[in-house]
């Protein structure tokens, strides 16, 4: 059987640079942010400057995510995932960047991660930088707001859920129980920058890769189409597995209009007719 031109372009490229985006996490059920157009399906996420300086924004958003918690701490890392994992196992993930917080990568086995928008499992106090896992911070949640955890609701992106029309005026948001301070999950809200560390280390990787891979992501967010832009500008090539336009559709070498796990799945074949 004829390799397909995604196959080849990965046969052709020892080391590989990967960014990927929600549309690796659909099939978990975790939803998207953007429609094939890349627009904004919905609202846009919440806001590092409302959260960190509204106490209604904070007491809102712990209590979507209270909600939506439920779900998404319990999703399961899907095909695509898996996929990846084999690739990064056949030695050609030079490294793999993700703009999801899920650590769904992770838990298919992918070791070569960097969560370049942080991780949703656990918070973090914005003044102490004391941590807690997010499993732990839930309790904290359901045990000051029991009514609330009665709820449910349409799930989001991230963690989110659509609880509208619900008063937030008395959701009990904890505190950090070290010093007071504002709790917040480790991931990077809209406008709050990439910590210094992860561009530099991911801008090294795209650097030492053949080339470029992108699965399911638009890459409309800057943070994640800056590395594709300064690799094809390079002269890297770029692949992108993705459903509907990205803002480097110009940039691309080959551009797969398809399901990730669609477009992916030659490498659970190829890796079980190693194991046969």
């Amino acid at each position: 059987m004829p390799m397909s031109p995604l196959q080849q372009f990965i046969e052709a490229h020892p080391r590989l640079f990967v960014l990927t985006g929600a549309g690796c996490s659909t099939d978990s059920g975790i939803p998207d942010y953007r429609d094939r157009d890349g627009q904004w399906k919905r609202p846009p996420p919440v806001n590092y400057a409302a959260f960190m300086h509204e106490p209604a924004t904070r007491r809102r958003y712990w209590a979507r995510s209270m909600v939506g918690w439920r779900r998404f701490g319990s999703a399961l890392p899907n095909t695509t995932h898996h996929a990846l994992a084999e690739l990064e196992q056949r030695g050609q993930v030079e490294l793999l960047v993700t703009q999801n917080v899920d650590r769904l990568h992770q838990r298919a086995g992918s070791e070569r991660v960097l969560d370049l928008h942080g991780r949703l499992d656990e918070v973090r106090c914005m003044a102490c930088d004391w941590r807690l896992a997010r499993h732990a911070f839930q309790r904290m949640l359901v045990e000051r707001n029991p009514a609330w955890a009665q709820l449910d609701a349409a799930d989001a992106p991230d963690g989110d859920a659509d609880l509208e029309g619900h008063d937030f005026a008395r959701f009990d948001v904890p505190a950090c129980p070290h010093c007071s301070g504002i709790v917040k999950p480790d991931v990077v809200f809209f406008g709050e920058a990439v910590p210094r560390e992860r561009v530099e280390a991911a801008t090294r990787a795209w650097r030492a890769a053949d080339a470029v891979l992108v699965v399911g992501s638009s890459l409309m967010v800057y943070s994640g189409y800056r590395f594709v832009d300064a690799a094809a500008r390079a002269g890297k090539p770029v692949a992108a597995v993705t459903l509907g336009r990205t803002r480097a559709d110009a940039l691309l070498t080959l551009k797969i209009d398809a399901p990730c796990h669609e477009a992916l799945a030659f490498l659970h074949e190829q890796a079980r007719l190693v194991m046969n």
